[in-house]
């Protein structure tokens, strides 16, 4: 019997939704175990799998609302390290691919790409730690690196914080990190502690965690600190 292959879907647009699914819907060794409308709704979905149903793959289209693909991705890498996170889109720009591999992307697809094409993708990643990319993108990524060393590059990234969280939730956040509890912090910043508790609660909902070593883990990992 073949291994059974579990893949998320995440694209806003039900045009685009159906059109993958109808082109994976062939192969029998699919299943198809979450459809998300944008990142927020896939980290959601994530959180309420058990650890033996989480997708093997996920396609991530990168212009929603809400949350885009490279904020998800940079989330889902740290909380669900073990699957491969695949950019399905139609745009093949420089600075989306950039952000894309930067945020931690295995692979970066065109939607156009054929239902063999997908196929394939799943099974490079799965089996073999493959780094699938449409002909047009593999040429425009190295590109890229011949111009850019991204994995060298240490620099702190606020963008997503910025974009997400507001200026009380990052300040109440970097105490966090730095292992202040929420009394310390009340005390810090001279609010109540219930005040600082809401806050917090509203940090982990945002970034859709659900402890305080989870917080610290996604900063370290994305160079907040």
């Amino acid at each position: 019997m073949s291994k059974i292959l579990r893949i998320g879907l995440v694209d806003d647009k039900l045009v685009n939704r159906t059109s993958i699914v109808n082109k994976l819907k062939p192969y029998k060794d699919i299943d198809l175990c979450f459809i998300a409308i944008n990142g927020s709704d896939c980290l959601d979905q994530l959180k309420g799998l058990p650890p033996d149903k989480l997708p093997h793959v996920i396609f991530m289209d990168l212009e929603m609302p809400i949350m885009d693909g490279v904020q998800t991705i940079q989330l889902a890498r740290t909380l669900y390290p073990d699957i491969f996170y695949i950019v399905l889109t139609v745009f093949d720009d420089d600075d989306k691919i950039f952000e894309a591999i930067k945020a931690g992307a295995h692979g970066y697809l065109l939607k156009e790409e054929s239902a063999v094409n997908l196929y394939d993708a799943i099974i490079n990643a799965i089996d073999n730690n493959g780094a699938p990319m449409s002909a047009a993108i593999a040429r425009k990524t190295l590109s890229l690196l011949s111009r850019a060393n991204i994995t060298g590059n240490k620099k702190t990234d606020t963008s997503f914080l910025d974009s997400l969280l507001t200026d009380r939730e990052k300040e109440i956040l970097t105490h966090t990190i730095n292992g202040a509890d929420a009394k310390r912090i009340a005390s810090i910043l001279e609010l109540s502690v219930l005040t600082i508790r809401k806050h917090i609660s509203n940090i982990y909902n945002k970034l859709h965690v659900n402890s305080k070593a989870q917080v610290i883990n996604l900063a370290h990992k994305n160079n907040w600190v």
